[in-house]
C-alpha cells in the first residue's frame, strides 16, 4: 500500500495486521485503510462488545462483518452478512464480543433510502453486460446482475453479480471496489507484474486508477460495493 502502484488489497488481511483502537463506539472503533484521499474510505470495525445510538452517518456506508455479529437497527448481519447504512438514518446498534466488520462510506449529502437495506444474496440475478470485447480473451461471458443499493447520484452502488468464466486483459478501473467472493476464483496481475488469485470466501478490494487483468476459470459469484466518481 506504500507503493505508488494502485493495486488489489486483501482486506482480510488487512484485518488481520490493522492496530485498532482500545476502545470506542460504531464511529469512532475503526482504523483506516491507507487509501488516496477522497469521499471514499475504507475502514476495520472493531468492536468488542457493547451497545449504542447514532444519530446518522455523513455517507452512505456499505457494511460486511468479518467475525462476531453486529445488530444495526432491525437487521442483524452474522460473519460474513452486509447492509448499508444511508446517509443520515439513524440507528441503535449492538456488537457481540470481538466483533470485526468492514466499512465503506462514501461520502454524501442525499440518501437514497430511510432504513438499512441488507444485501440479499440470494437475490433473483438479470442479465447485465460483458467486458468490453476489445479486453477479452476468449468467449464471451454471459454477466448477471442485482442492485440492492444505488446512491441518490448513482456513484456508490451495491448489489450481487455473477459471470461464467473469462479472462480480460488489464484496463484502468475507474473506481474502487470491495468483493467478496461467494462462490469461484479470480486471478488479477496488476501493471507492476504482481500477482493474486482470490477465492470463495475473501474480501478484497480493487483500487479506483489500478491497471489489472483478470482471469477466473469457474463461474464466479460475488457481492460487491463499488465507487465510481462521476469524473475517473
Amino acid at each position: 500500500m506504500a507503493s505508488d502502484v494502485r493495486s488489489f488489497i486483501d482486506l482480510r488481511d488487512f484485518a488481520a495486521s490493522a492496530k485498532v483502537p482500545a476502545a470506542g463506539d460504531y464511529r469512532t472503533a475503526r482504523t483506516a485503510l491507507p487509501l488516496a484521499e477522497g469521499p471514499c474510505s475504507v475502514d476495520l470495525l472493531a468492536l468488542d462488545g457493547g451497545v449504542g445510538s447514532d444519530g446518522g452517518l455523513p455517507g452512505d456506508e456499505f457494511v460486511i462483518v468479518l467475525a462476531g455479529s453486529l445488530q444495526l437497527g432491525e437487521v442483524t448481519l452474522a460473519a460474513d452478512a452486509c447492509a448499508v447504512i444511508p446517509r443520515g438514518v439513524a440507528f441503535d446498534w449492538q456488537a457481540a464480543p470481538g466483533t470485526r466488520a468492514l466499512a465503506m462510506r462514501y461520502v454524501i449529502d442525499t440518501p437514497a433510502a430511510d432504513r438499512i437495506v441488507p444485501i440479499d444474496e440470494s437475490a433473483e440475478l438479470t442479465p447485465s453486460n460483458p467486458p468490453l470485447a476489445e479486453l477479452l480473451v476468449g468467449p464471451t461471458p454471459a454477466c448477471r446482475n442485482h442492485t440492492d443499493y444505488l446512491s441518490s447520484d448513482g456513484v456508490f452502488i451495491c448489489g450481487t453479480w455473477d459471470s461464467t468464466p473469462y479472462h480480460r486483459t488489464a484496463m484502468r478501473y475507474r473506481h474502487h471496489e470491495l468483493m467478496h467472493l461467494l462462490d469461484g476464483s479470480v486471478t488479477f496481475e496488476d501493471e507492476a507484474g504482481a500477482s493474486r488469485t482470490f477465492r470463495k470466501g475473501d474480501i478484497f478490494l480493487l483500487e479506483h486508477a489500478a491497471q489489472c487483468s483478470w482471469d477466473s476459470q469457474e463461474h464466479v459469484k460475488k457481492v460487491y460495493a463499488i465507487w465510481r466518481p462521476a469524473v475517473a
